[in-house]
């Protein structure tokens, strides 16, 4: 697979072509074969990354400020259409033209399928943390819902120093996240006594469900000031009574990736930390039975596709 990246517009002068070894759709890994004139961040041979996101406006608020996942214009990196006209298709795509903004260097060391769905489940659960002030050791926090995100919020905030607790809709993964994601607590969010320990002890909760579920449950867990952070992308309309958010001043917000400083920061992070994503690795003609599997949620966490080691003739 080949990236171009651009520093401008989409342009054969300004293009940084890459041959790509590991993708998961949207997140994408490969080694740079060619780099054009208006490329100043990488050279060829580099090992690259690329997120959800592949251009931006560049001239609105949120771009100024180094926010570019939230401009209204922003270009995703699959099913979205470039400057130029052309599709973006992703991982699946036999070439890519990416400005270089949006690209990262994949640190040395970190192997390229792990690397590459930290570019969207590792920064998803970073950023926030980065963002709101909870990166701080000592804090207590939980992961509602132990998924491709979950997990690695598992590990992030374990390897910040954080007391956490997985909350989960039954004991099935337990062992997983005590035994394997290094979890301190693991509680089932049915079971009222135990969620009743946990009343006013929390100083956030990650939630990473994507599907309708009552707030009022896990915003009594949180302490004065504690923040209730939503990932998952649910189409119903959530509810709460407003006294659950008043008489604890808690706040319930979102969060939706994160910025291409914070994904190379959280790269460095996993780095030093020595993290890893939990994966499987597959090939081309495994996807129709990796979405079926999908379907099922029978992964864990994330299934990586090896382009360059797949029959794609």
């Amino acid at each position: 697979m080949v990236h171009r990246l651009d520093n401008e517009t989409p342009g054969p002068t300004s293009a940084l072509f890459a041959e790509m070894s590991r993708i998961l759709w949207h997140e994408v890994v490969g080694e740079v074969i060619e780099v054009g004139s208006g490329v100043s961040k990488f050279r060829a041979g580099d090992v690259v990354g690329v997120g959800c996101i592949v251009g931006c406006c560049g001239n609105c608020r949120p771009c100024k400020a180094d926010i570019e996942q939230y401009c209204n214009k922003k270009i995703w990196s699959y099913n979205d259409v470039y400057s130029d006209g052309n599709p973006t298709q992703g991982g699946f795509a036999g070439a890519m033209v990416v400005h270089q903004k949006f690209v990262v260097k994949i640190p040395d060391g970190m192997a390229p399928e792990q690397a590459a769905p930290l570019l969207c489940a590792g920064v998803t659960v970073y950023s926030p943390l980065n963002h709101f002030g909870l990166k701080q050791s000592g804090l207590r926090g939980a992961i509602l819902g132990l998924g491709g995100v979950g997990h690695m919020g598992v590990k992030i905030a374990k390897a910040m120093g954080h007391h956490i607790t997985v909350i989960s809709s039954s004991n099935r993964k337990r062992d997983e996240a005590l035994d394997h994601l290094g979890a301190d607590d693991y509680v089932v969010s049915s079971e009222g006594a135990r969620m009743q320990e946990l009343a006013d002890s929390l100083d956030y909760i990650i939630d990473t469900i994507p599907v309708f579920h009552p707030l009022e449950p896990y915003l009594s867990l949180l302490k004065v000031d504690g923040k209730l952070i939503l990932m998952g992308v649910i189409n119903t309309p959530l509810q709460f009574v407003t006294p659950m958010v008043m008489l604890g001043r808690k706040s319930i917000t979102g969060s939706f990736i994160g910025s291409m400083k914070e994904t190379e920061e959280m790269l460095e992070f996993c780095k030093d930390k020595s993290l890893t994503s939990t994966i499987e690795i597959v090939k081309m003609d495994y996807i129709n039975t990796a979405l079926e599997r999908l379907e099922k949620n029978d992964v864990r966490y994330r299934f990586v596709v090896d382009v360059a080691g797949s029959k794609l003739d």
